[in-house]
């Protein structure tokens, strides 16, 4: 069974808004065992959204919309479905009525503009909206069937769960899409791709995408099946053939973000962490604890960006700073040991660099960058390039590699040696 997602809105088409409904609406009609084939966007124009409905209806069994049933001029959804299926809209009396109650119940009298959320199309089954004043509407037409949806997340939400989803799992196929998230960290995409590739020709009824982020590389294998034994089984037997060439650069494979493996790792290990950050300015410390519990990991940071508050606050010599610069894997390894030993941590980590877009120089350019860590053993410390002229896009990277660095270091108990 095949779906066509249909977001309606005019600010849609803007930069100023964000289309999150089809996401939560593909998530869920894959779950049932419905795929989706298509998405659109359209404005608040009726040709347009005529257009639009008449397409999806040509290649769809599913047609899911949001937006457009609210009561001011310009939510004209329920109007151009109506007249692309001829059918009359009527006024349900019993939704009027639920509006009113609505209004009653916040001491206001309803604006006569309501009364157009009331106006169903003839034969539409009404889908009861608890938490706004637009109910959705379930059409069957050639075939077809058409669901209106308000375009209000937490409407939408609940209406799919309670209403939607139900009627749709009764009709959908025994067929469901099973999928599995392996991450990357370290490789380009191109890489990735040619460390993995030989493994699909073993495996054609399986699709992979891959798809790139600051964070790292995320590869995506899915499949389609009504066997969940046997399309569970055949993942797992992909992720470990795709798991050999990626080596130490795999992070994770049912989808686990860097935090929440290094947060793991810290907790299997009893281990604290504390950070002394420059060119982050406390991104670290911010990915470190966007996890509840990271109180029983994170000790604690500071962000050391003049030389001043690199010695103040971490304990590296100015003769350090003044023989080697700021931005090196000795200070590196200073900010690591000297955070360590100020908090108490287990692990101290340490990031110097330049983030640019200015600042860099040919001997030291903009994305160089240099991560130390430090326990009792010792500090050490490894030089990044990044080639990213974006400065934030340089601290997400920078980030990720002192992330990647933490989590190295429980995983090998010799830690890799300074570049």
């Amino acid at each position: 069974m095949k779906a066509e997602i249909i977001a309606v809105g005019s600010e849609l088409l803007t930069a100023e808004r964000l289309d999150t409904n089809s996401l939560f609406l593909t998530a869920e009609l894959n779950r049932i065992g419905i795929r989706v084939i298509q998405k659109a966007v359209v404005g608040d124009d009726p040709d347009e959204m005529a257009s639009s409905f008449r397409q999806a209806l040509e290649r769809a069994d599913v047609i899911v919309s949001s937006g457009g049933l609210g009561p001011t001029d310009d939510d004209r959804t329920r109007t151009a479905v109506s007249q692309l299926l001829g059918r009359k809209l009527l006024l349900n009396d019993e939704i009027l009525e639920r509006i009113k109650t609505r209004f009653r119940r916040y001491n206001r009298p309803m604006p006569e503009i309501n009364i157009r959320q009331a106006m169903v199309p003839e034969g539409a089954t009404i889908l009861p909206n608890p938490r706004g004043t637009a109910p959705g509407l379930w059409l069957e037409a050639k075939g077809r069937i058409v669901i209106l949806l308000p375009g209000v997340p937490a409407e939408l939400r609940a209406l799919f769960e309670t209403e939607v989803g139900p009627r749709l799992s009764r009709i959908a196929p025994g067929e469901r899409l099973f999928t599995r998230e392996l991450r990357v960290t370290g490789l380009p995409e191109s890489e990735v791709e040619a460390r993995v590739s030989p493994v699909y020709a073993l495996y054609p009824d399986i699709e992979v995408t891959i798809l790139a982020a600051p964070s790292g590389i995320q590869l995506h294998p899915r499949i389609w099946s009504k066997n969940e034994a046997q399309a569970r089984k055949l993942l797992d037997e992909m992720t470990l053939r795709m798991a050999l060439p990626l080596g130490e650069n795999l992070v994770s494979t049912h989808g686990e973000t860097m935090e929440e493996v290094v947060a793991r790792l810290l907790t299997e290990n009893h281990a604290t962490v504390a950070v002394a950050e420059s060119c982050t300015g406390g991104m670290l410390a911010e990915h470190l604890t966007n996890l509840a519990g990271s109180s029983n990991y994170f000790l604690g940071g500071a962000v050391c960006y003049s030389n001043e508050m690199k010695m103040a606050m971490a304990g590296v010599p100015a003769a350090l700073i003044e023989a080697k610069d700021a931005v090196s894997a000795e200070v590196a390894s200073a900010l690591a040991d000297g955070i360590r030993r100020v908090v108490g941590s287990t692990v101290g980590v340490g990031v110097t660099g330049i983030a640019g877009p200015g600042g860099g120089t040919p001997e030291k350019p903009v994305g160089l960058v240099y991560i130390g860590i430090a326990d009792e053993r010792g500090a050490r410390s490894q030089e990044f390039r990044f080639s990213a002229a974006d400065r934030d896009r340089n601290r997400q990277m920078a980030t990720q590699a002192a992330l990647d660095l933490v989590r190295r270091h429980f995983l090998f108990p010799v830690a890799p040696k300074a570049s």
